[in-house]
């Protein structure tokens, strides 16, 4: 698999450096485009997945299309944001979350990150991951983004935002989405 080309359907960096680096062998750039489809999926593979066959129509004929939907589900919130995740709270999730679930006891969450890959000719293959954890009563930490200022992994004490971008890489939903999609990628050939 060494050399592969992948165009991430997205017009974020950082995140192209992050698949980049939990797909080892794979050079990955984000997908310049302007008429990006609607994240109006009803689950995080629809919008993945619609993702990556809009970046097929737009990548090189040697290149990959590679898609990725991620979101936090709240027990309290009955699964929600869920696939609203990034449309969630304005300009500050973090308050909107902790505001929404006040003094709630049942402060269960997990993570979830879903990968779909089509390759030149057509093919798909997906990678789902998932990070179990709890919503802390208030921000702590520096690093990450999104919700990992108030989000703690099952069997730690300390925020995504506090254990760090280190820990992150190596242990986060799209990290574990990342193993499951090379795992495919073995199976496939």
């Amino acid at each position: 698999m060494d050399g592969l080309r992948a165009r991430l359907a997205s017009r974020n960096a950082n995140k192209a450096r992050e698949l980049e680096h939990l797909l080892p062998n794979w050079r990955i750039e984000p997908l310049e485009a302007d008429d990006y489809p609607a994240e109006d999926g009803t689950t995080y593979y629809d919008n993945a997945r619609g993702k990556a066959l809009f970046g097929r129509t737009r990548a090189e004929p040697d290149e990959w299309a590679l898609g990725e939907d991620s979101g936090i589900e709240v027990a309290a919130l009955h699964g929600g944001p869920g696939v609203q995740s990034a449309r969630s709270g304005g300009d500050d999730p973090v308050g909107w979350l902790l505001d929404v679930l006040g003094g709630t006891e049942d402060r269960r969450a997990r993570y979830v990150s879903e990968l779909v890959i089509v390759s030149p000719a057509g093919d798909e293959l997906r990678g789902t991951g998932t990070l179990e954890g709890h919503i802390a009563a208030e921000p702590r930490g520096t690093e990450g983004f999104g919700f990992d200022p108030i989000f703690v992994p099952a069997g730690e004490e300390r925020t995504v935002a506090e254990l760090g971008n280190g820990w992150k890489r190596e242990n986060s939903h799209r990290a574990r989405a990342a193993r499951a999609l090379l795992n495919a990628l073995s199976e496939a050939g």
